[in-house]
């Protein structure tokens, strides 16, 4: 009885091996796709905050542009001012 007992053990361990070996490759397969699938949502954060970057970039040259523009209008205003004044004079 002691020996059958041993070899029932030993062929539920060969048919455990048998079904770990088989769900091997399945296990594998998920776990290249879950880090596949990291991969990707990384990528796609970092190409979203590049985007973002760009464009607060863009902002910020714009803003610089319209204060310009303001200024240069104000000083040409001020000039005809001046120029006004001077006509009259």
């Amino acid at each position: 009885m002691e020996n059958g007992y041993v070899i029932i053990g030993i062929i539920a361990l060969l048919f455990v091996s048998m079904y770990g070996y088989s769900y091997w490759s399945v296990f594998k397969e998920k776990a290249k796709q879950k880090e596949e699938g990291l991969m990707q949502k990384k990528a796609q954060e970092k190409r979203r905050q590049d985007r973002v970057e760009k464009q607060e970039a863009l902002l910020e040259r714009v803003r610089v542009f319209n204060e310009r523009k303001e200024e240069k209008r104000a000083e040409t205003r001020m000039l005809r001012k001046v120029k006004k004044e001077q006509k009259v004079s």
